[in-house]
């Protein structure tokens, strides 16, 4: 045991010892946010560049955390004080915050929401390495300085970003292409975040159409950097049909997601001739082999899937579409192709950003066709883009600066609910939704702000609710949701009636143009019914629901309302029940003598009657 007099003399030492750390780690995170607190007349103007080579030059040694926690703060004091500058101190924030995530855990994120929306394919890496270090590691401080001290790229960057995103690939990518390029990335930032968002995962064995083997198409992307100089060479040269550097990356990202090689983008940049105005024509230059359609060949048999050998030879709808649109990607043209879907499974055709900077997503689509959209690959998530978001491509909205506006009020409205500022975030997602009613952003972060703010307000939320499916009636998949939203806060009110009505609305008003969403609506109500009504109670809904939405329905109608609700009756040992709810199902539905649905009705009314369903 030591003596009493040497414990106080550590203890001092001690003492002194945390004083001087405390005081150094006080100045170390000053230094690494700046040196200096930022004042008012600073977030009333755009960041210097001394202030940004300042943060990048600290953070360099003592990384970006501290730098991100300030600079959050002066977004918000910036905000709340509506300074003109808002974005740029925003957007600087966002780049402190990415640079200062754990490379690990970036990809951890990434992993997971790659499997929550079930968009992983074959073509992924098995496994990926968790590096040590931040995201910074990945940006040289070249770069790191050439893309904080530009604003502009920074919205572009961050406003294009997704969950779907792999972080460290896309960095990696930006920074390869800097490194090749510095001048010309300068000028064509929104071509490089585009290439830096489809570039960072490979796409899938599928793409761009599954009729063609790898052998003759490889599923392979270019090296980043060339395509990048590639195609800002080609319009820097007036060689493209659109001006790439005026486009947004979201629309670019529908010109680099190419597969054929460059020669062959030459090729066709000089020998297929439609220009802009009129590219649709591009469709039918390839000549359409009715013999291949007879014999049912429907993978290309060729030994090579050059687009001079396609043009060539002629083939079917998928390789008119692949042709019009690869040929339309060498001209700098956005287009996408598209598959069609149920009975019209086999047809494809595809679509194009026009003369008139507007989409025309028809090109080679068949006059007689009654589904609403065909499916698209999106290049940046590799899976397919829905409804809302091909809507949302033609109209374009997204450029203007309400939208933007819109965005910035529902990005602030985020940043509230992270410090349990509820009030404060349902009164800026409100100026959102005000400033550009389409940004779905903007309702997300309302309606999840209204639940924070008054949780037990059920009547505030069907509010907003009921506004939402006004403003988006006419994109099927997002009025459908928010609909499903609708009828669960009316059951949570008591008011089942209600939300039943307001599920036969939805079913009945999409039965003939949307039949997909019509019966998903229908067997939800079922499904609601079952867990909350009694045996009368299912069987009167079950019997509304046929007959409200049943009507001329077919096979897929009969496997996802009639058979559960029909398999239900009978697990609960109710077989008189199951066998008059499928007799129900038989007279509405449309069942052709000797096809598929009369003879798989037949074998289930079979089972229920010798009580053996499986």
């Amino acid at each position: 045991m030591k003596p009493a007099g040497l414990l106080l003399g550590w203890n001092h030492t001690l003492v002194k010892a945390v004083r001087f750390l405390g005081l150094f780690f006080l100045l170390g995170v000053s230094a690494a946010q700046g040196a200096e607190p930022f004042a008012e007349g600073e977030l009333a103007r755009a960041p210097t560049s001394a202030r940004i080579a300042s943060l990048v030059e600290e953070s360099s040694t003592r990384g970006w955390g501290g730098a991100a926690s300030q600079l959050r703060k002066a977004a918000q004091q910036a905000y709340e004080a509506n300074s003109g500058y808002v974005a740029a101190w925003y957007f600087l924030y966002r780049w402190a915050d990415l640079l200062a995530t754990p490379r690990g855990r970036a990809i951890d994120d990434w992993i997971k929401a790659v499997e929550t929306a079930g968009v992983a394919h074959p073509n992924m890496a098995e496994s990926y390495p968790m590096q040590p270090g931040s995201l910074a590691a990945v940006m040289s401080r070249e770069l790191q300085l050439a893309v904080l001290n530009n604003a502009a790229f920074s919205e572009e960057f961050f406003l294009t970003l997704s969950p779907l995103d792999n972080l460290r690939e896309v960095l990696a990518t930006l920074q390869t292409i800097y490194a090749k390029e510095p001048a010309l990335f300068a000028e064509y930032g929104n071509l490089a975040v585009a290439i830096a968002v489809v570039y960072d995962v490979p796409p899938p064995p599928q793409w761009p159409h599954g009729q063609v083997n790898a052998r003759v198409l490889p599923r392979k992307l270019p090296a980043p950097e060339v395509a990048f100089s590639y195609w800002a060479k080609l319009d820097r040269a007036n060689f493209t049909a659109q001006r790439l550097r005026r486009l947004p990356a979201s629309e670019l990202k529908f010109v680099v997601d190419n597969v054929a090689p460059f020669g062959e983008l030459d090729w066709a940049r000089k020998n297929v001739g439609p220009g802009l105005a009129d590219f649709g024509k591009a469709y039918d230059l390839i000549k359409y082999r009715k013999d291949r359609l007879a014999q049912n060949q429907y993978m290309w048999g060729g030994s090579d899937y050059r687009l001079e050998t396609i043009l060539a030879q002629g083939g079917i709808c998928v390789d008119q579409a692949y042709f019009a649109s690869t040929a339309g990607k060498a001209k700098g043209i956005p287009t996408l192709m598209f598959r069609g879907a149920g009975l019209d499974g086999r047809h494809a055709w595809f679509g194009y950003l026009n003369n008139t900077q507007s989409w025309q997503l028809d090109c080679g689509r068949y006059a007689e066709q009654k589904f609403i959209v065909g499916l698209a690959y999106d290049p940046q998530t590799w899976g397919n883009l829905n409804d809302h978001e091909l809507l949302f491509i033609t109209e374009r909205f997204r450029a203007l600066p309400t939208y933007k506006i819109s965005v910035m009020h529902a990005l602030f409205a985020k940043e509230y609910l992270r410090d349990n500022q509820s009030a404060a975030a349902l009164k800026t997602a409100r100026e959102a939704v005000n400033r550009e009613r389409r940004n779905l952003a903007g309702w997300q972060v309302l309606i999840e702000a209204q639940q924070a703010a008054a949780p037990q307000d059920l009547r505030a939320r069907e509010t907003i609710l009921r506004e939402a499916l006004l403003v988006f009636q006419k994109y099927p998949d997002l009025e459908n949701d928010f609909s499903r939203q609708l009828g669960e806060v009316l059951r949570a009110r008591g008011e089942t009636s209600l939300a039943n009505f307001e599920a036969q609305r939805m079913a009945k008003k999409y039965q003939s143009g949307r039949v997909d969403l019509s019966i998903e609506r229908a067997a939800e109500t079922i499904r609601v019914s079952l867990k909350e009504n009694d045996l009368a109670g299912q069987i009167k809904t079950y019997n509304q629901v046929l007959l409200t939405t049943g009507g001329g329905a077919s096979i897929d109608y009969y496997d996802k309302v009639v058979v559960p609700f029909v398999v239900h009756l009978a697990n609960q040992g109710q077989i008189p029940a199951a066998l008059q709810a499928l007799t129900k199902a038989r007279q509405v539905l449309r069942v052709e003598a000797g096809k598929q649905l009369e003879l798989e009705m037949n074998a289930l009314a079979a089972r229920l009657k010798t009580g053996k369903l499986e």
